[in-house]
């Protein structure tokens, strides 16, 4: 018997500016249930507080957020809420949809955003209202990055950190589609990750610039760390 599984990472950015792989779950589904254990793992081995989380649309992660991290900042990643709201869109129309969206999650502001998001309600509503109730339901964790700088937003409003790191994985479990057990897979998961890690050596760009930001937003959950 076949059964389908996926693999999870957390990814995580400490107050030094450095990216590491904080772990690898396998999982049947996903769920506000599977999502807590993740989360409570990640905090008995000692994260105690997450700043921002970013994430792709995952069922239950949000809820399993709030309950173990409630102070966290939840930004949903823009590239995937794209990517869900063409699932719904014909392909004659993905080029000119797609232009539309832009001005939404490229405005320099909420209010901006907000009225991107009308016009394209009005020149796209009545033919994909799914898309508009897509955006609309998940406003509030689409638009948390307004909220910060330019050199924060870019950090925050795709997972592309998580994403160049799966395609390294990709690349060596392309060749086997089916393993044996979740430890063969795990094991695998874990060699790749490895290598993978020793080149990320360098701190996130501008980290200067974004922790000094970040004393501001959150001065009493940074200052016991780096003073």
């Amino acid at each position: 018997q076949v059964v389908n599984k996926a693999a999870y990472m957390v990814v995580g950015i400490d107050l030094e500016g450095q990216k590491d792989v904080l772990g690898i779950w396998i999982g049947e589904n996903e769920s506000a249930k599977f999502w807590l254990t993740v989360l409570n793992e990640l905090k008995r081995r000692g994260v105690e507080d997450i700043l921002i989380t970013c994430v792709d649309n995952l069922k239950g992660f949000s809820e399993a957020i709030a309950a173990c991290y409630p102070k966290s900042d939840i930004q949903k990643c823009v590239v995937h809420q794209i990517r869900n709201s063409l699932k719904y869109v014909s392909y004659k129309d993905y080029k000119a949809v797609t232009a539309a969206l832009k001005p939404i999650y490229k405005a320099s502001t909420e209010e901006a955003a907000l009225e991107a998001l009308d016009k394209f309600e009005e020149a796209w509503g009545s033919k994909y209202p799914l898309v508009v109730r897509s955006w609309r339901g998940n406003w509030d964790e689409l638009a948390t990055f307004f909220r910060y700088a330019p050199e924060m937003r870019r950090l925050m409003y795709t997972t592309n950190l998580i994403e160049g790191y799966h395609r390294q994985l990709r690349k060596v479990t392309k060749g086997k589609s089916i393993f044996p057990t979740d430890e063969s897979l795990t094991k695998m998961l874990y060699l790749a990750t490895m290598e993978v890690t020793k080149r990320w050596t360098m701190r996130v760009q501008n980290w200067g610039q974004i922790l000094s930001q970040l004393l501001i937003y959150f001065p009493e959950r940074i200052e016991q760390y780096i003073l």
